[in-house]
């Protein structure tokens, strides 16, 4: 009998076991990835099945076996470290059963410290040690440069992953290459993006902002309005310009935006203190107590966002985690705003900036399995789990593809209007270049440049220079 026929027939099987109540979430999900079912297939089972609607959206249901994971790791045992012990790792853990099911290799899940600096120093100490406590584990976008002498390389896995059709944001791939080594796979991502209140664009007849000069006159034009109405508590645009990380990521975007570079080239120069970087923050500056509150230097994510969310700004800079709180059912700001480019500036070279963020899969070289850890790396990293962790857990993908999938867009339509950001408008932090010294070079940014926001300094030309020779400072230890 042909595949044709056997295929439709399996199918309704697999359909009538799960209605009966004949089959078991686990045996209904393990079933459907054998046969190749689409995520929105195998949640239409999953819905219809005996196991209720609650265990239905139980974490990995929409996982599906890729079709190169045919390999027989039974006896190995894998230890991985992944997320910490929060929203993600239901997920994870789901990944860890499901690649165990498929290959016969026991992977033990070990979930990583919440606090960034925790889990690097925990990092750090094993490998430096050169123990062999964990195989795989996820590491920050910053972290490449800081950890690549520990990392096997895993160009070979990547171009395999290409070669099943996975076409990685080469931006983001990039950031994880130091020198000829590809020292991890990208498994999700984040980037700086632009949030405008389309209805109030429309109310007041302005157009919607490409540089930031057209930004700053939009915003004023909205507040002064909106204030003339009554609300005294509106404002022109909210960002983060705390001093933390946060600071660095949003004032990258200002100087790269106007051609002023990433503060450290990938040759080690020191380009902080060029024309078009003390442009743009000069104009960061003018915006404080202007278009943005005063209190905006003392805001990170959460504070910048409660001002948007209270529907009290006309634009405002943050992650795409945003976008679903500020469309929930239950959102004032539902259908009446866009996410989009950050504006570009007016230098010489000016371009759209979208600082990267996000998590990338790493396999130590310290590995006594380091064959197999490859293998889970680049399952982690697949088109098949990154779709279903776009599906189930709303994180961006790294692959191009992902951002064309009918599923995918069904469940986060949004990402559709991220794909621009990955694709072109993104910018690495100079953390590659600058290896274990990254965090001293953002401090020594973020101070700087908060110090300016705030008034502590008022010399900005003077400013930069000076911390240009901080950061020179830095790249003659390395």
């Amino acid at each position: 009998m042909s595949s044709e026929v056997l295929m439709p027939n399996a199918v309704n099987k697999l359909v009538q076991d799960a209605m009966n109540g004949r089959a078991s979430r686990r045996d209904i999900i393990k079933r459907g990835s054998a046969l190749g079912l689409s995520g929105a297939l195998m949640g239409n089972i999953l819905r219809v099945s005996g196991v209720g609607a609650q265990d239905a959206q139980e974490a990995g249901w929409s996982l599906v076996k890729p079709e190169w994971l045919d390999v027989d790791l039974t006896g190995v045992e894998l230890s991985a470290v992944l997320a910490s012990d929060g929203v993600g790792a239901p997920f994870d853990q789901a990944c860890c059963d499901f690649f165990a099911e498929q290959t016969g290799a026991t992977v033990n899940y070990i979930k990583g410290a919440e606090s960034a600096t925790d889990r690097l120093t925990y990092y750090t100490q094993t490998l430096n040690a050169q123990a062999s406590d964990f195989d795989i584990f996820s590491v920050d976008v910053i972290w490449p440069g800081i950890l690549k002498v520990h990392a096997h390389d895993l160009s070979e896995a990547a171009d395999e992953l290409a070669g099943e059709g996975a076409n990685f944001f080469e931006r983001i791939l990039s950031n994880n290459r130091i020198e000829d080594t590809l020292v991890s796979i990208p498994m999700y991502t984040d980037a700086g993006c632009l949030y405008t209140r389309t209805d109030l664009l429309e109310k007041y007849g302005v157009e919607a902002p490409t540089t930031w000069a057209e930004l700053e006159v939009a915003a004023q034009t909205i507040a002064e309005g909106e204030v003339a109405e009554g609300n005294d508590a509106f404002v022109g645009f909210t960002f983060q310009g705390a001093a933390y990380e946060g600071l660095t990521c949003n004032a990258l975007e200002w100087v790269y935006s106007n051609g002023g570079g990433t503060f450290i080239e990938p040759d080690g120069t020191v380009t902080v203190n060029s024309d078009a970087a003390k442009a743009a923050v000069e104009r960061a500056v003018g915006w404080v107590g202007g278009i943005a509150p005063a209190a905006v230097t003392s805001y990170k994510e959460e504070d910048s966002r409660g001002v948007w969310q209270a529907g009290n700004a006309a634009f405002h800079r943050n992650w795409p985690y945003v976008y679903g709180i500020s469309q929930a059912d239950d959102s004032d700001l539902k259908d009446k705003f866009s996410m989009g480019l950050l504006p570009k500036g007016d230098g010489e070279n000016a371009d759209n900036a979208a600082t990267l963020g996000g998590w990338n899969m790493m396999v130590s070289k310290y590995s006594e399995n380091i064959e197999a850890a490859t293998v889970f790396a680049k399952f982690m990293c697949s088109f098949e789990v990154q779709k279903a962790r776009a599906i189930e857990r709303s994180l961006n993908p790294t692959i191009v593809e992902v951002y064309q999938d009918a599923d995918v867009l069904a469940a986060n339509p949004y990402q559709a209007e991220l794909f621009p950001i990955f694709d072109g408008g993104s910018v690495a932090r100079p953390s590659g270049v600058t290896a274990d010294l990254y965090n001293d070079v953002s401090s020594a940014v973020f101070t700087t440049v908060n110090e300016l926001l705030s008034g502590q300094q008022t010399d900005v030309s003077g400013a930069l220079d000076n911390l240009a020779s901080q950061l020179e400072s830095i790249m003659e230890d390395l």
